[in-house]
């Protein structure tokens, strides 16, 4: 047994052995569980795809004299104002008013983070306190006040793959999907992904310190759709979406290699996020977990025309060799999230940690894990 505390007097004193989630899987197969959860103190794990589910608040400062923006935009894309005086919220998947999905909130979170300048313009209604009514200027990471993402759902536990029944084909947030079950897409790192990785929330929870967009963050809360209640395989892992994480970062310290803007052809725009999460060696149960295969972890197919079920389950091993059977069918499959930058994610964490620049954290409130299924939208009055 170890503690989180024990672990980061190592960490500070640079002894701590780290090792990513791939690496750990030999190790176990050399050493054994035991030993290895002797000599392990943190495993390090890593993703990196789209998440629609992202966005920036972003403090202006205030212009003399003074305005309460009611309507902003930048770069054309509008953002949100609904908050005080100089405050905005910019969501990824906003899309600008001219150039339509050419561009959106996303490449506007990327464009700041690479230190350019965007035009800002901004509407009021005037008050006694802030009497200016609208504001052009330019803004960019040197010039405002704080600027942090906040992703209210990141880091999906399991995302099911998605494929096409229909006679046409289907433009959507999995990518493009081919007529006739042409092809199957899917979104997870498997064997690296974090909460693979600690699938009960062990270790994970709000207040973790995480790698986020090539900066230190923190998970804030449970994600948006959270929902542990999902079956799962006797290794603890959910054959379908179960968590999500709320996660939190200075976007003034994060790079654009970890955060980037996309666009779906047909769909829409999206962020790109990079995420890695440290897992403490807490003992052999925490260990096993962190040595599970891409064979061993499985997701559910969808077919997006009806969003069904399809009643298969594919290994990420299957997944990743590029080929899945389909009724008897040959189907190519392709991953929309990166597995180099996921390594990349896992072994910069790792290389942090053990040169004593990142220390755990003890989550201060521990994630939902036996929880009701998610309610559904009713639709009334129609």
């Amino acid at each position: 047994m170890k503690t989180i505390a024990e672990i980061n007097e190592r960490i500070k004193n640079r002894k701590a052995v780290v090792v990513t989630a791939e690496e750990i899987i030999d190790l176990v197969e050399e050493k054994g569980v035991k030993k290895a959860a002797q000599e392990v103190d943190v495993v390090t794990t890593g993703t990196f795809g789209p998440m629609c589910s992202s966005g920036m608040f972003i403090n202006f400062g205030h212009p003399k004299p003074g305005i309460k923006m009611t309507r902003t935009w930048l770069n054309d894309v509008p953002a949100f104002s609904g908050l005080a005086a100089v405050d905005a919220y910019v969501g990824a998947t906003e899309m600008s008013e001219r150039q339509g999905m050419q561009y959106g909130g996303a490449h506007v979170i990327q464009d700041f983070i690479d230190g350019k300048d965007i035009r800002l313009y901004a509407e009021s209604y005037g008050t006694d306190c802030y009497p200016r009514r609208d504001i052009r200027t330019t803004i960019n990471k040197h010039n405002v006040n704080q600027a942090y993402l906040y992703n209210p759902r990141n880091c999906y536990q399991n995302y099911p793959a998605a494929t096409n029944s229909s006679d046409k084909i289907m433009y959507t947030y999995m990518g493009t999907l081919l007529p006739g079950f042409g092809n199957v897409t899917y979104s997870t790192s498997g064997e690296l992904s974090p909460l693979m990785n600690d699938p009960e929330y062990r270790t994970i929870g709000i207040g973790t310190r995480i790698f986020l967009g090539g900066t230190q963050g923190f998970v804030a809360w449970e994600g948006t759709q959270h929902d542990p209640g999902q079956a799962r395989l006797e290794n603890g892992t959910p054959v379908s979406s179960a968590g999500t994480l709320a996660v939190i970062g200075d976007a003034k310290k994060m790079s654009s290699r970890y955060i980037r803007a996309a666009i779906f052809d047909r769909y829409g725009v999206t962020l790109f996020v990079g995420i890695g999460i440290p897992i403490p060696m807490l003992d052999e149960d925490m260990l096993i977990k962190t040595a599970v295969r891409n064979r061993d972890i499985v997701t559910t197919l969808v077919d997006k025309s009806g969003r069904e079920d399809l009643g298969i389950r594919l290994s990420y091993e299957t997944l990743r060799s590029g080929w899945v059977d389909i009724k008897g069918r040959r189907v190519p499959t392709a991953p929309l999230s990166s597995l180099k930058i996921a390594r990349d994610i896992a072994s910069t964490l790792k290389d942090w940690i053990a040169n004593g620049q990142f220390l755990l954290s003890e989550p201060v409130e521990k994630l939902p894990y036996r929880k009701e299924r998610l309610n559904s939208l009713e639709i009334r009055g129609e």
